[in-house]
């Protein structure tokens, strides 16, 4: 891989590290500045939304400006201010407004790679190198897990925080040094993501794209953490032991997906099968919410494996769009997979704060039907979609 691609990698890492580190914070940021669940759902979903919310302006930006100057500038004030401005919050609302600011930072990682991809490899290699680049990165899912864990109970979850906003910084600098935009190419056609709106094939797609994240974003990004705590009265070290398990096979099933279309000649029917485990893993969740804490665990990690199709999904997306709109194109894939979670962390919190007031496990269960439910309609849609490879 070339060094800007790397830095750009370490810089995926970060961004899964901050949409997932809540979790296993849930019990030393009650204790210190007085959070619920359901205001750690709240910022979990704010990171969501300004993250989905920047992906028009971010779009833009790699098609007019490049993806040296859009993931630089955004992660230094985003990424680094946000991890500050958590590290000395006292309220809740700091961690709100520190989430959303870190979304911020984080809203180009990802497409900017993608982005050079599109531009700089075979169209039949994309799903691969997107699959990898987000399998690789998401080790920050895994540093997001035990190893926080340690860190808070260590140096304190403040000291931690600190420690993140200078590595930002640093990852920031280095992609401003390093990143090579892409040739620009002259193109007749002019266009926007209105052009794209107008595909009536991308609508089919959309709807699976909107609920495909929300399961395992959603509980290794808050719910675990809670419901491990609640029902089975794990402490922040186990919690993290669980989240480290969800995190490594949410890697390996996105590095599983990455070649299959290649490999079967088709994108649709790996989609499909793969998230209807999905939801039958949700399911088995909402059944057995409080039978074995181990059960509960694998079904989790079932979860975050089979429903790593993310990549595969945007890959599906990117075959229709007209090479003028590539970076409008797979960041308006990216809206609405990371505004579905967005929306759900909203949500749930509340749904959570409502139904625990009468039944603890019942909130779960509602939560957990409620991800798989979705799913399905999401799945009723892409059914059907049209299928298209490289």
């Amino acid at each position: 891989m070339r060094p800007d691609l790397i830095l750009l990698c370490l810089a995926y890492v970060l961004s899964q590290f901050f949409r997932a580190f809540l979790a296993v914070l849930a019990q030393p940021l009650a204790t210190d500045i007085g959070t619920t669940p359901a205001d750690l759902s709240f910022a979990s979903g704010m990171w969501f939304l300004v993250f989905a919310a920047m992906q028009i302006p971010v779009g833009a930006a790699l098609d007019k400006v490049g993806p040296r100057l859009t993931s630089s500038v955004l992660l230094l004030i985003g990424g680094g201010g946000g991890a500050l401005i958590f590290a000395f919050a006292t309220t809740p609302f700091h961690t709100v407004l520190a989430m959303g600011l870190i979304g911020v930072g984080c809203s180009p990682v990802l497409v900017a790679s993608y982005y050079i991809f599109a531009k700089s490899y075979p169209p039949a290699q994309f799903a691969t190198l997107a699959a990898l680049m987000l399998g690789v990165g998401s080790v920050g899912n895994l540093v997001a897990s035990y190893p926080m864990a340690w860190a808070a109970e260590t140096i304190g979850w403040r000291a931690s925080l600190v420690a993140l906003a200078v590595f930002s910084a640093a990852i920031a600098a280095g992609l401003f040094f390093k990143v090579l935009d892409p040739p620009k190419e002259n193109h007749d056609e002019k266009g926007s993501v209105f052009d794209l709106l107008k595909m009536p094939a991308l609508w089919l797609l959309f709807p699976l794209m909107f609920v495909n994240y929300m399961p395992a974003a959603g509980i290794r990004g808050v719910w675990m953490g809670p419901y491990l705590s609640d029902v089975f009265g794990l402490s922040t070290s186990a919690i993290g032991t669980a989240a480290l398990i969800m995190g490594i096979a949410m890697i390996l099933g996105t590095l599983s997906y990455g070649p299959l279309d290649r490999i079967m000649g088709t994108r649709k029917w790996v989609v499909l099968p793969g998230n209807f485990i999905v939801a039958l893993a949700c399911f088995a969740l909402a059944f057995w919410v409080d039978l074995n804490v181990w059960l509960s665990v694998a079904l989790m990690a079932l979860v975050g494996f089979c429903g790593a199709s993310f990549p595969l999904l945007i890959a599906h997306g990117r075959s229709f769009f007209p090479p003028h709109l590539i970076g409008r194109g797979v960041t308006l894939m990216n809206l609405f997979g990371i505004g579905g979670v967005g929306v759900m962390q909203f949500a749930t919190g509340r749904i959570h704060e409502d139904v625990a007031a009468t039944s603890a496990i019942g909130a779960y269960q509602v939560l957990f039907t409620l991800f798989g439910v979705l799913l399905l309609a999401g799945l009723l849609v892409y059914l059907f979609s049209q299928d298209r490879t490289d």
